[in-house]
């Protein structure tokens, strides 16, 4: 009777680890079919967050030497010499950009992916101002050094904090919201709010207000591409921290700001 007792324990132990080890396997396809809704055409290689390495996360690798990327060609982007992206999400513009065409809409890629290197150039040029900001050398108009990284990160982010990073995201056309408020600019805008989400692509720097009080300032031209957007900011979420945010002048700010609560994850609701 013991042993018979003994042998009900092992099975029932055994039926409830069982279930334990699967239900992860089991929300990450509810999560995928979530993650589907209004794209026309699922991903060949659709990453698990859990499964995303931290080198690209943080930005940290060579796209022109990586086999998840390829390089951007005319007509869908500009040759600027760090022309990749994430070949799922060029895929996905691609097929947007030949729907706009239909419609009498110019789609261009005028900023791909920018792995952390890059990143740090443009960073570190407006940190020490070599590069102005508003008009401004910030290292002497804005000498404390928090305060000098917000105005920075009111556009740019710093290095291994940025979207761009991942190969997702992308930036259309302008770098100036008055472009996108008149003119074939709006006729743009207007196409990508009414269509893009067809494609699988999402607005996340969206005007601050109620909804996202923190992050960075509005940027129409900024789109991201959430079948693979999403599960890596999952991944940052879960894998990253302050320590991991180093190697770039400036970098100690990062915690003092809380720049992965308030701007990496202070995005558009819609996109996350």
């Amino acid at each position: 009777m013991l042993l018979l007792r003994l042998f009900l324990i092992v099975l029932l132990a055994y039926g409830l680890l069982g279930s334990c080890s699967r239900r992860p396997e089991k929300e990450q396809k509810e999560g995928l079919t979530e993650y589907a809704s209004n794209i026309d055409t699922l991903p060949h290689d659709w990453p698990v967050p859990a499964s995303i390495p931290t080198k690209y996360l943080l930005g940290k690798y060579e796209p022109s030497q990586d086999s998840l990327f390829v390089k951007v060609e005319p007509p869908y982007g500009q040759d600027n010499g760090l022309g990749y992206l994430h070949k799922e999400t060029y895929e996905a513009f691609k097929r947007m950009h030949e729907a706009a065409k239909s419609d009498g809409i110019s789609l261009v890629i005028k900023s791909p992916t920018r792995n952390f290197y890059r990143q740090k150039e443009i960073w570190e040029a407006k940190w020490n101002g070599s590069r102005k900001v508003e008009g401004q050398n910030l290292s002497k108009s804005v000498p404390d050094p928090v305060q000098r990284a917000l105005v920075i990160l009111r556009y740019s982010s710093m290095p291994g904090t940025s979207r761009h990073h991942w190969g997702t995201d992308i930036d259309l056309n302008a770098f100036e919201n008055d472009y996108f408020k008149s003119g074939q600019g709006l006729k743009e805008y207007n196409w990508l709010q009414a269509h893009a989400h067809e494609y699988g692509f999402c607005q996340p720097y969206t005007p601050k207000g109620p909804e996202r009080p923190d992050g960075y300032e509005e940027e129409r031209w900024h789109w991201s591409y959430l079948p693979l957007s999403r599960p890596y900011l999952e991944a940052y979420s879960l894998s990253i921290t302050h320590d991991s945010i180093r190697g770039f002048a400036g970098a100690e700010t990062a915690a003092r700001i809380d720049v992965i609560s308030k701007y990496v994850m202070g995005i558009n609701p819609a996109c996350k």
